[in-house]
């Protein structure tokens, strides 16, 4: 039921934290990857390990904001099971914190333009190419700060909110061809949440409002997006699901 053999995978983002750890997880679950990221030596660092440990992956270096990169990188992944690409994984993102009245329009456009730009110019290349046979899924990853909130980050929850009109909008358009779209909201150790992680008093008020009271570590996270990939989610579209300790109950 959670096989993913014998299917694509097109991920970005997949240089280092969640991404990482959700290109490994497809990949042991039977899926052929193509790694993204705008780091390129980083996707290739994590498609060599995975092919070292027997599966399969290819990398490429990919700006999410670059349609004709984003088209070349979805050729690529559907390339790997003869030209149809079954998951996408729109995971890339980028921070630039600042409290609201001190934050530039830069700021704000760029995260904006990684997030929401990139989630759409992605999915707009792949979805062409994605199954129509019931296996395919757009994924996206979302986050707590986009369902509740989250104070010196209003770019960053703005873009994230954005990520869930698109997964909504995106489910209700698809499902006449048998895709589904759906969103996860994961809460790790990674290096996008460093800034939190590495301040005493903002660590203790996260882990405040953290139920089970610690972090996760990205692989923890990766067996909820290889259930949304597989076959077990393949009557649920158009969701949000949480997984972040309890954070949005």
């Amino acid at each position: 039921m959670f096989s993913l053999q014998g299917r694509s995978a097109l991920l970005t983002g997949a240089g280092n934290g969640i991404g990482a750890a959700v290109a490994r997880a497809y990949a042991a679950a039977g899926a052929a990857v193509l790694v993204t990221d705008l780091d390129g030596s980083a996707a290739e660092a994590v498609a060599k390990e995975i092919t070292e440990s027997g599966g399969r992956a290819e990398s490429f270096a990919l700006d999410v904001r670059d349609a004709e990169a984003a088209a070349e990188a979805a050729r690529r992944a559907a390339a790997l099971t003869d030209g149809v690409l079954h998951i996408l994984l729109n995971n890339a993102g980028a921070i630039s914190p600042a409290m609201f009245h001190k934050m530039t329009p830069e700021q704000f456009r760029f995260v904006l333009d990684v997030h929401v730009g990139g989630a759409f110019t992605v999915s707009q290349a792949a979805a062409p190419l994605l199954a129509e046979d019931g296996t395919g899924r757009i994924i996206n990853v979302t986050s707590a700060a986009g369902l509740v909130g989250t104070i010196g980050q209003v770019n960053y929850s703005a873009a994230k909110s954005a990520i869930i009109g698109i997964t909504k909008s995106l489910a209700k358009e698809l499902a006449k061809r048998s895709i589904t779209v759906n969103a996860l909201a994961p809460l790790a150790a990674t290096a996008m949440t460093e800034n939190i992680r590495s301040n005493e008093k903002l660590a203790a008020m996260t882990l405040a409002r953290i139920p089970l009271a610690r972090w996760a570590t990205p692989d923890e996270i990766a067996g909820a997006f290889v259930f949304f990939a597989s076959d077990a989610a393949g009557y649920i579209t158009g969701q949000v699901l949480p997984v972040d300790g309890g954070t949005v109950i």
